[in-house]
Order: structure tokens, then sequence, then C-alpha cells
């Protein structure tokens, strides 16, 4: 039974699709206005979707059965953070109420996603959107970076200059969500292929050709994230890149050496050849030096900063230790951790730096089980798809999924994108996608 796409309907799509995209504008949405509008927005859209669904005598949306364990993980962190605020088991009740309300919205942003973006065109329309906001970051970052304005949104940068940031504060940050938009992008590209023979002329009509835009945007995103000199963001990137395309090579020995030549050419012409004019022999300087990068103050060394931040790691533990079932409560890690390093930390750390790690410290490992479970699940949603032989769209969407997924993940181990409420709900997306990567329903040319 065909279904049409009504008004309300239309409405909450493109209000979706904007808060996607404003998300990252306010530096990354890390303020307190910008996290209380993401919140105020998820869940009225939310709300409205769950209204327009109880007015269906059915529904048509295959995927959100898939989904609801998911959700429940995600609802049930909630519930969580809500009893550490509640029975004042948090270090820092104002910041763990604030992390509540980020951690539903977060919540309801994925089930809306599932809940609007169920068929293949909706689905395209969301990572291409997802792909313009990620160019527009990129080519942004760059422009400002080569043109010396270094401005973001609505004021000069005052950190990181020299380097793209986009709008985010921190150039780590903005690679962290390049490295998501671009693993969309890759696996948007694989998802459209055809199955003509392979010949030469196909691969330059790949590279010149209809997909041409899709390339375009693709080159533009490596070349803002080699300006960002961020190192992990770096090598995450390209370790998900090998490991999810060594795995779909494998999977498609039909079409293995056309799919190889896909994948080699992202690297050949993007990295080689095109980022070697955009300071790719800085990044690669940066990457050797990692063990001597110094922090300076007054025109002095006052520590050795990738020295520090394993102290802080170390200093991160031992707080983790004193409660490791519940906790020190959800967003107080800068309010509680002070107490723990010892005179050789002189820097002020707000966040751990590691994803996992902070995490830990903060829901204790009774709400860290939980997210990693949903991580976990959404993973395993991405390469089911990826697994899907008798698809190329959805091997290709499982494919854009568990690639963003699987960077993300590497690049949190050293850094703290996931604390950033933009790159937490474009996560939070990228997990509904992998879900609807092999759940959706092929769209028709009279439904939507």
């Amino acid at each position: 039974m065909n279904q049409v796409r009504s008004p309300l309907e239309s409405t909450l799509i493109f209000f979706t699709l904007v808060l996607l995209v404003w998300v990252p504008l306010p530096s990354g949405s890390n303020s307190d206005w910008a996290k209380a509008l993401f919140c105020i927005v998820a869940t009225l859209l939310t709300g409205c979707w769950a209204a327009m669904q109880l007015n269906k005598a059915t529904t048509h949306n295959r995927a959100l059965k898939p989904a609801l364990p998911l959700f429940m993980l995600l609802l049930a962190t909630q519930v969580w953070v809500a009893l550490q605020w509640a029975l004042g088991i948090t270090a820092d009740s104002g910041s763990t109420l604030q992390n509540l309300m980020l951690g539903l919205g977060y919540s309801f942003l994925f089930i809306l996603i599932v809940g609007l973006f169920h068929t293949r065109k909706r689905l395209t329309l969301l990572i291409s959107v997802l792909l313009v906001s990620g160019t527009l970051q990129a080519f942004y970052g760059t422009l400002m970076t080569l043109s010396g304005l270094e401005w973001l949104l609505f004021k000069p940068k005052e950190y990181y200059l020299g380097v793209a940031t986009g709008t985010y504060v921190n150039r780590n940050h903005l690679a962290g969500y390049l490295v998501m938009t671009l693993g969309l992008g890759i696996g948007l590209l694989m998802a459209l292929r055809d199955g003509a023979p392979l010949h030469w002329r196909n691969v330059l009509e790949m590279l010149m050709g209809p997909k041409a835009r899709l390339r375009l945007a693709l080159v533009i995103m490596v070349i803002a994230l080699v300006m960002t000199r961020s190192r992990m963001g770096n090598t995450a990137f390209f370790a998900s890149l090998l490991v999810i395309g060594g795995i779909f090579v494998l999977l498609n020995k039909e079409h293995r050496v056309r799919n190889s030549l896909i994948l080699a050419s992202l690297i050949l012409i993007d990295v080689l050849v095109i980022s070697q004019f955009f300071g790719l022999d800085r990044l690669k300087d940066r990457l050797i030096n990692t063990r001597v990068e110094n922090v300076v103050e007054n025109g002095e060394v006052v520590a050795r900063k990738n020295e520090v931040r394993l102290d802080v790691f170390e200093y991160g533990w031992e707080q983790f230790i004193e409660k490791p079932i519940t906790g020190f409560g959800a967003g107080s890690f800068e309010s509680s951790f002070q107490t723990y390093p010892g005179p050789e930390i002189q820097l002020h750390f707000d966040h751990a730096h590691n994803d996992y790690l902070q995490f830990a410290i903060e829901y204790g490992m009774i709400g860290w089980l939980m997210l990693g479970l949903f991580v976990i699940g959404a993973l395993r949603h991405a390469l089911k798809a990826l697994w899907h032989r008798e698809s190329w769209y959805r091997s290709g969407i499982g494919f854009g999924a568990s690639m963003a997924m699987l960077g993300i993940l590497i690049h949190s181990a050293t850094d703290f994108n996931l604390q950033i409420p933009a790159n937490a709900a474009t996560f939070v997306t990228v997990a509904a996608i992998a879900v609807l990567a092999g759940n959706h329903r092929k769209s028709r040319s009279h439904t939507t």
C-alpha cells in the first residue's frame, strides 16, 4: 500500500533538515542558548511527528521496529541521568540537568530521523543535506584560513589561528564532523554506482560526469580535513576508509576491481595530489612530532601537551575507579576532576580528551554500558546493510554509516567530539541512518 506524504510531514522533514544544518553553525552549538534551542526544536519536532503517528490507521515504516531497542537504550540512559540528579549522586547538579535535557534531545532526534526518512528518496535527501552541510563547513574553514580573515560565524577566532576550524572553535571538532560527512559521502558514491562493465570510460565518467558534484564535495572536505592539521582526525578517516573499504571490497567479489579503483581514487587523487597543495606536509610533520608538541605561555614552555594529556588519562582513571558503578554525574567532569591531578598538571582541563573515559567517569558503568550497547547495536545494523549483496544502494549506505561511525569512534579515543552537541547530534543521526540503511523501503514515482 502506497503512502502519500502529508503537508505536515513535509514541514517536519524540512525543519529537521534545517536543524541538522544549523547545529554546527553557532560554534558547534556548544553554548547554553544553542543547547537549549536544539533541545526545544528537537522535542517539538518529535512531538509533532508522534502526534501525526497517532492519527494514522497504519504505519508503513518498517525501520521503527528495529530502531525501538536502540531508542529504549537511549531513553534508559536518560532515566539513569535523571536518577543521578534526583538522588544527589552527581557532583554538579546543574550540568547533569543540562546533560539530561541534551540526552533527551539526542534520543528524540534519533527516533525522529528513523520516523521521517524511511524511504530511499528521503534517505538520499537526508544524506545529501548532511553532505552539503559538511561541504559548506569545509569551504568556509578553508576560505577563512587561506584568506587570513580567521572568523567563526559570529565573531573572530581566538584559537587555532592558521588552521581550518569552520564554524567550530576547535579544529578537532571540525575534523570529527568531516570524518562523519566524508564517510556518508563515500557511502553514497558507492550506493549510486551502476552495474556497467568495467571500462576506462566509466571510470572517467565517475570522475567527470554526473557524479562530479559529489566527487567535488568529497575533494573539498578532504582538503579541509587536512587543513585542520588534526592528527587523530586524519588518522581516523584513513583508518576507517581502509578497514571498511577492505571489508566492502572483499564482500563484493563480482565488482571487486571496480570498487577497488573507486576507493583507490579517493586516496590517490584527493590526498596524494590535491591535498599536497593544502598542507599535507605540515600535517605529516605534526604526526611525526606528536610526542614533542609543547604548550607555550609568555614565550616559555610550561608543559609538553601530549605528555600532559597522557597524565590526564592516568588521573582520570584514578577518578573513575573511585566511583566505577554510579559515576560522578553526567556533565560533571570539569568540576569533579580538578582535585585529582598532581602539581605537574598546570593546565585546566574541562574535558578528558577521551570520550570513553569521560563517559565512564560521568555516567559510571551503568550508563556507559547502555551507551555502549546503543553504539554496538547501530554499528551492527550498518555492517548488516554493508553485507547486503543483493542491493548496491543498501550496501553503499551501510558502507557510509559504518565508516562514519568507526571514524568518530577512533577519533574519540583522543578527543571529546561527542561532548560537542553538533557532533553528538550528527553521530546520533548517523546511527539512525545505519538502521535505515537496511530497513528503508524503495521509493516509487508516485510515492515519497
